[in-house]
């Protein structure tokens, strides 16, 4: 069902939260924000919706005053809550296999309401729009990382939105292959975008890489690991500091 555990930053006064209607297969604690003294908990599992069509979760930071988010059109294996982000009173979700697969993203007040949903302007069945999702500087990134670019096949972007969701850019790799699946983390801070690309070849097979961006898109700069090697999925995870 999962669960999600809160400390301080030296590692002490833990609290345990867990829904209060968990159940079994839930995914409770996929993935995690923290703002604005609240906590989203993705629940990509949860079933009010149909199966699979997932929730997620808001709370106060010891635990307390539960929230839960659903989608007013969700349904069976949107898997909403995979993703989540907290920045400028507002909360992003992501649901990558909603919108008949291509992908959907929907943004929120801390209390639930005020939903927007937001779908890429040219999305393709199984881009996996939402499979990461960032927000910070007046702007949300939202990952495809299985798009077609042109000719390749599964390269992988990034969208960019203002908070009312209105699509201000796309951003794709500049050296960009087959496979890359460039935009499988994304996150926003220091009026940066970062993007992970866990599968890209340089400088070997599937070592990964990750990309820094101006916040339109603009001053690529590529990052790779000194000792990278094979399989190494560098950049299956990315965060930059506030």
């Amino acid at each position: 069902s999962g669960s999600v555990y809160v400390y301080d930053l030296d590692g002490t006064n833990e609290v345990k939260i867990t829904a209060s209607d968990a159940a079994s297969n839930d995914n409770f604690g996929v993935d995690v924000a923290v703002g604005h003294n609240k906590i989203a908990v993705g629940s990509y599992g949860d079933d009010d919706n149909g199966s699979a069509s997932g929730s997620v979760y808001v709370y106060d930071l010891d635990g307390t005053n539960e929230v839960k988010i659903t989608a007013s059109d969700g349904a069976s294996g949107n898997v909403f809550g995979s993703s989540v982000a907290i920045a400028h009173n507002k909360i992003v979700v992501g649901a990558r296999r909603g919108n008949s697969l291509t992908g959907a993203v929907y943004v929120y007040n801390l209390d639930g309401t005020g939903e927007t949903k937001i779908t890429a302007s040219d999305g393709s069945s199984n881009d996996r729009f939402g499979y990461s999702v960032a927000i910070g500087h007046n702007k949300i990134a939202v990952g495809a990382f299985m798009r077609d670019v042109g000719t390749l096949s599964r390269a992988g972007s990034v969208y960019i939105y203002d908070l009312d969701g209105n699509e201000v850019g796309i951003i794709t790799a500049s050296d960009a292959a087959d496979n890359d699946r460039f935009g499988n983390s994304v996150a926003i801070a220091h009026n940066k975008i970062v993007v992970g690309s866990y599968i890209d070849d340089t400088p070997i097979v599937n070592s990964g890489s990750v990309y820094v961006y101006d916040l339109d898109g603009t001053n690529e700069v590529k990052i790779t690991a000194s000792d990278a090697a094979q399989s190494d999925i560098n950049g299956i995870s990315v965060a930059i500091g506030s």
